[in-house]
């Protein structure tokens, strides 16, 4: 079974991906990763617009959620995943043919893509998508993280760009919400209880 879990950055996906891995006794990987792997071999010609959020990167998150609106990060997000849909669909298949198990977490997961995973490979997956709506409660938390080397952390100074991160994070969740309602996926809003939310979806991606 390949098990597969989207939605946009800081949802927790990485922190389900984990505790599955472990749980199922299961590899996983970050689709950040297999993006990686493609990136040397894209045509140089067409990399900036396949691989946009490394245009608007900037020297930190202030300088680009200065000069980026909040639908040109969500939109470069959406390149960069529909970008590494066949890298995702390559990876799947060969895990599937090998006879594997494997978690596949990432923003890159969208709806669009598990819907054409499913029907190429009935009954060999499995997807939740996480979200998060309240961006006071994703400024506060954040603010909190221990995660090592926090892209949001490190790369923030000014308390204003925390406010346009978590819009641009709330915003992005609408997409994924809209997306997998249309095509009957789970979701599960991750701002309260998130270790039951966790559990929640360890629950729900395990059971027969």
């Amino acid at each position: 079974m390949i098990y597969l879990i989207g939605g946009p950055p800081k949802c927790g996906k990485t922190t389900l991906a984990k505790r599955l891995s472990k749980s199922k006794g299961i590899p996983w990987v970050s689709t950040d990763t297999l993006q990686c792997v493609i990136k040397p071999y894209m045509n140089k010609k067409y990399f900036s617009k396949k691989f946009p959020t490394n245009n608007q990167r900037g020297k930190n998150n202030d300088e680009k959620y200065s000069k980026y609106s909040t639908n040109e990060i969500v939109e470069a997000y959406q390149q960069q995943a529909k970008t590494s849909y066949q890298a995702i669909d390559m990876f799947t298949v060969c895990e599937i043919t090998d006879g594997n198990d494997f978690v596949v977490e990432g923003y890159h997961v969208e709806p669009e893509l598990v819907a054409d995973l499913n029907s190429k490979y009935p009954n060999k997956i499995k997807s939740i998508f996480l979200i998060k709506t309240d961006e006071l409660k994703f400024i506060n938390d954040i603010k909190k993280s221990t995660t090592p080397n926090d892209w949001i952390i490190a790369r923030t100074n000014k308390e204003e760009t925390y406010g346009k991160i978590a819009k641009m994070i709330c915003e992005y969740g609408k997409f994924f919400k809209k997306e997998s309602e249309k095509h009957g996926f789970k979701v599960l809003n991750m701002d309260d209880d998130f270790d039951n939310q966790i559990n929640e979806a360890i629950k729900y991606l395990t059971i027969a």
